[in-house]
């Protein structure tokens, strides 16, 4: 197995987007450490959460798919790896934990993937994106205000009362 990130990343997307989670968690370390701010609570530490999270990502959403967009951005000594990402899926059946319900939307996303590689194991995935699109897309609303309407100056009263009463607790 090799022990360049650039090449370990290429064949987890790989095993990911063949459905071979044995593959997958066995690529990572046994204590991996993955930040995704679609978990639940993140982080998933160790291989049997990581496990725990695709299966359920994977059972809500059956046919993702993982696209890596132009080059991967590996450091000088190949222990690290940024990855630009595309995925495409349709929320399908409820994604548990929470338990959100399935909207049968479909979601087409872009991040970033940091990965460390210690070998040819993966030890820490940090995945970045804008999670209010995400959600925007899959329950079909707008969750940022438009500028200047009534429901941005409600937004804005909700935020100076919780910061007032932040500050008092600060204080307390």
């Amino acid at each position: 197995m090799p022990t360049d990130a650039g090449a370990v990343t290429l064949q987890l997307v790989d095993a990911w987007n063949a459905r071979d989670l044995p593959r997958f968690v066995g690529m990572l370390a046994e204590d991996v450490e993955w930040y995704d701010p679609a978990m639940s609570q993140p982080p998933a530490r160790g291989r049997a959460a990581v496990h725990a999270f695709s299966e359920a990502v994977l059972r809500a959403f059956p046919d993702f798919q993982y696209e890596v967009l132009g080059p991967l951005c590996v450091a000088a000594d190949g222990s690290r790896c940024a990855v630009h990402w595309r995925i495409t899926a349709t929320h399908s059946a409820p994604l548990v934990p929470p338990g959100f319900g399935p909207t049968g939307r479909k979601l087409r996303q872009e991040g970033i993937d940091l990965l460390e590689v210690r070998g040819s194991q993966i030890t820490r995935i940090l995945t970045c994106f804008d999670l209010i699109a995400a959600a925007e897309q899959l329950l079909g609303i707008t969750l940022r205000p438009v500028p200047g309407t009534s429901r941005e100056r409600l937004l804005v009263l909700v935020q100076r009362l919780a910061a007032a009463r932040a500050r008092r607790l600060t204080r307390a």
